[in-house]
């Protein structure tokens, strides 16, 4: 059985930067975000807040979403998180425990 899949965006204090990221385990992610236990991108412009995460079912299916979401614009993912988040509140209570 393939391990379940999550894709996530995260947004720093300001909404200006926006990380794309895909994980089997969403709250253990968020939280190494949230810590700045994940060196590169996320850590260099402080990505720690949640604003969209879907439920992909699978690993195999987290990364192909992620690819998806990754070739859109800017312009797309700002949609794609207002349709789920329009005032762009941090996510990650939610997400705690799954």
């Amino acid at each position: 059985m393939e391990k379940p899949g999550y894709v996530y965006i995260l947004a720093n204090k300001y909404n200006r930067v926006l990380y794309t990221g895909m994980t089997s385990s969403l709250s253990k992610r968020i939280s190494e975000h949230k810590w700045c236990l994940i060196s590169g991108f996320s850590k260099k412009y402080n990505c720690s807040k949640l604003v969209y995460y879907e439920d992909c079912g699978s690993i195999s299916g987290a990364a192909e979403r992620e690819r998806q979401i990754k070739a859109g614009s800017r312009k797309k993912k700002i949609v794609l998180i207002e349709s789920l988040n329009p005032k762009w509140e941090d996510l990650s209570p939610f997400v705690y425990g799954s």
